[in-house]
């Protein structure tokens, strides 16, 4: 992918006639590579280096932004328990 990019050397002209540096794009292209699955690995770049992925601009318009620790919820179910054997 890189050298895709650098093929146009340090400015290239997109099909809107729209200038651009390949330097400002390597971020978009390393998020891209560190949120993609790997064949070999079956898990993204990310996640092997760091334990969790990114955010994505999709992940924004989803519903449930707020992600719950499983500890988190095995702690409500036990207190759901409790309370039910105090009445």
């Amino acid at each position: 992918m890189i050298g895709r990019f650098c093929a146009y050397g340090l400015e290239f002209k997109d099909s809107d006639g729209f200038t651009h540096d390949w330097c400002t794009l390597i971020p978009a292209l390393e998020l891209e590579y560190k949120t993609s699955i790997h064949f070999s690995t079956h898990k993204t770049p990310a996640i092997l280096e760091k334990g969790w992925n990114p955010r994505l601009p999709y992940d924004t318009l989803k519903k449930d932004l707020v992600d719950i620790h499983p500890t988190a919820i095995s702690f409500k179910i036990m207190l759901e328990k409790a309370r039910n054997d105090a009445n």
